[in-house]
């Protein structure tokens, strides 16, 4: 088998943007031939799907997203990136490199019948990836799946899986805003109207939409990810322009929150003096990552001496793996793969006392975020081997 810490020490150097990662597919093509699949490139883009049958029996999808982040590494590994501007900071060569030592040792040992589908996605990031699969008809092709089984990395220590029914990760929506404010001389801001304090005040009132108008038994997250407008110091700019993140679990919830960010972000411009009505974009959104809890209870004795399952509560990160399930009316297990060290966690002895070391810990998006290679990989493998034959029949 292949050396899986050195190809993930080289997909770590190699990181490749959304729909970008041709490379990576590559990798990951050459990897799946080598154990026997059959396999196609270029789904969806830069997707790759591995195929193996083993006789009648379901068909599993294992799948594993390619695409790292527009961000500059800081961890000071020897394997850092070697691209100016672009880091695996989400662990998506960690879920690369699992699944193709899932796939290499269900290809060794083939006491199941069935098929399983290995699904190298690109573009979860930007959220179009899952889609882009399907709409180059990747179940027309290469048939529907019975179950949709994926797991992210977290800073959890390796040796633990977070695992829950129901709502597990939150939806994503990304918004473009762009402010219209009224150019001129910094000198003169009263014959202007300026859009960089437009921005600021939208900033700080889009904060309440949380704090004052979501109920204390629901949950939404808005974020301000980056704020754009202006070159220099003694002009002020025509325009500014917002990206804003929202997170939620339910669906009236998103509802209300969307529609007060239009609200405020309107009645902020109107309070400006603005010329013209803001401009706001939807530019990406995918659903609620849901944990089938029929599924969840048949697949989790698969972890029994490979890992300690915990509930982590819903995470409000977000996902687009399920969209793959739910457009193939296909149940969804998707897990949290611990990949800290667990040295890290020595003397906490209860649920909340690990929760608090997770708080000190680089997180997924950070530039400092780096999982453990040991035992993350083998751990990694051996969820994603053992949740594959918990559905495939049994010879």
């Amino acid at each position: 088998m292949t050396d899986l810490a050195e190809l993930y020490r080289d997909l770590h150097r190699h990181p490749e943007l959304a729909f970008a990662e041709t490379r990576t597919a590559a990798v990951a093509a050459r990897e799946l031939r080598a154990a026997g699949f059959a396999v196609a490139e270029n789904v969806g883009g830069t997707g790759v799907v591995g195929a193996l049958r083993s006789g009648d029996g379901p068909t599993v999808l294992l799948r594993a997203d390619m695409d790292a982040l527009p961000m500059a590494e800081r961890t000071g590994l020897p394997y850092a990136s070697a691209v100016d501007g672009v880091m695996h900071a989400c662990g998506h060569d960690m879920h690369v490199t699992c699944l193709i030592g899932a796939a290499a040792r269900l290809a060794e040992r083939r006491d199941w019948s069935g098929t399983v589908l290995a699904v190298f996605q690109p573009a979860e990031e930007v959220g179009g990836g899952a889609h882009a699969m399907i709409d180059d008809g990747l179940f027309d092709r290469f048939g529907t799946p019975d179950v949709v089984l994926g797991q992210h990395v977290a800073p959890i220590p390796a040796g633990v899986v977070g695992l829950r029914a129901g709502p597990s990760f939150a939806a994503a929506d990304t918004l473009k805003i762009t402010l219209h404010g009224r150019g001129g001389h910094g000198s003169r801001p009263e014959v202007a109207v300026d859009p960089v304090v437009l921005a600021a005040a939208t900033v700080m009132r889009l904060q309440t939409i949380v704090s004052r108008e979501t109920a204390g038994g629901d949950t939404a997250v808005v974020t301000v990810g980056a704020i754009r407008a202006g070159t220099v110091a003694n002009i002020i700019p025509d325009t500014a322009e917002l990206h804003v993140s929202v997170r939620t679990y339910e669906a009236r919830v998103r509802e209300r929150v969307l529609s007060a960010i239009e609200r405020v972000v309107r009645a902020e411009a109107q309070a400006s003096g603005a010329d013209r009505d803001p401009e706001i974009v939807l530019e990406t959104s995918f659903p609620t990552v849901v944990n089938d809890a029929d599924a969840v209870e048949r697949t989790r004795p698969a972890f029994d001496g490979v890992a300690a399952v915990v509930d982590p509560g819903p995470v409000t990160g977000s996902e687009d793996v399920g969209v793959f399930a739910t457009a193939a009316g296909a149940p969804l297990v998707y897990w949290l793969l611990g990949g800290a060290d667990p040295a890290a966690f020595a003397g906490a002895g209860t649920f909340d006392e690990l929760r608090e070391v997770v708080m000190t810990l680089p997180a997924n998006h950070s530039p400092l975020f780096a999982p453990v290679i040991d035992p993350t990989i083998d751990l990694g493998v051996s969820c994603l081997t053992n949740t594959a034959r918990a559905w495939l029949r049994q010879d």
